[in-house]
Order: C-alpha cells, then structure tokens, then sequence
C-alpha cells in the first residue's frame, strides 16, 4: 500500500494526477455491487414482469454509460478511452439479490478502477430506480473492487 494520497500536493490541495510521463499499459479492472431485495421483487424481474421494461438490460446499459462518464461525475479522474466495458448481472434467488459486476480495459496512462465502480453502482441504483415502486427497501451493497491488473502496482486482488 502507497504511503502518500496522489491526489493530494505538497500544501495539502486536491489536484489532479500528472500522468504525463507514465508508460501506456494494458489494464482492466472488476469491480461489484449487489442489490438486495424481496423475494417477490427478485421474481418480477427474472420473470420480466416489470411494467417499466427489462429491469437488467436496463441497468447494464446504465452501468456502461455510467463508466464512460466517470470523469464527469469523479471529480479528479481522468477523461479515458475505454476499450471494453462489460456489466453482468446475475440474480441470486437464495440470497434474495441482484449480483453485479463490472469490467473495464484500456491501454493508457492510468486506471480504471473508478470506471468499474462507478459501473457497478450506477447499475445498482437504476435497479433501485426502477423497482423503488414495489419495494422501497432494497438494499444496494458490497460495493467494492474485486481485481486490478496492469500498470505500476501491477495485479492486485480482494481477499475472497
């Protein structure tokens, strides 16, 4: 773990990260998020009964927009040319939820794991979104990143 917040300077001001002179570099990052919910709710979205639409080919949609946007919701990223984004959702019956997770990649200069988070949560909240009607209790959660490879600090993953 870095000993210093990059995003911070010598007086202690939010700037952004000078990427300058870093090497472009393969890199992806998985990030997830899931949304927890009644059983009923659950059932009416696997079964496409939802009177708004397809629940989960909405919020993967949201959540890709949301990636290539990042930089305009995250204060200090930096505006990338994504090369892939995928947002899977799968529901999970036993434990009454939706799992998301997303993947973003690029060659470049920096990161991409506020693209992956930013993926995940965005899907989550249009889930919410559409069901808050039938079930104002849903429960967004486990939002975190899952994996990192490439650049610098190179492969880096969350204890299971």
């Amino acid at each position: 773990m870095g000993d210093q917040l990059t995003h911070i300077d010598a007086k202690g001001n939010a700037q952004m990260v000078d990427v300058t002179d870093k090497a472009v570099t393969q890199r992806e990052a998985r990030a997830t998020a899931t949304v927890s919910m009644q059983p009923e709710t659950l059932s009416m979205i696997v079964k496409g009964e939802h009177k708004k639409g397809d629940v989960l080919t909405v919020a993967r949609i949201a959540g890709i927009q949301a990636a290539k946007k990042c930089a305009d919701l995250i204060p200090l990223c930096h505006p990338l040319m994504l090369s892939s984004i995928k947002v899977e959702l799968s529901p999970v019956p036993e434990e009454n939820c939706v799992r998301i997770e997303a993947v973003c990649k690029l060659a470049g200069q920096t990161g991409v794991e506020m693209e992956a988070l930013t993926a995940a949560s965005v899907a989550a909240l249009t889930i919410y979104d559409m069901c808050k009607a039938v079930d104002k209790g849903m429960v967004i959660g486990d939002v975190r990143l899952l994996e990192k490879l490439g650049g610098r600090s190179g492969h880096w993953q969350a204890e299971q």
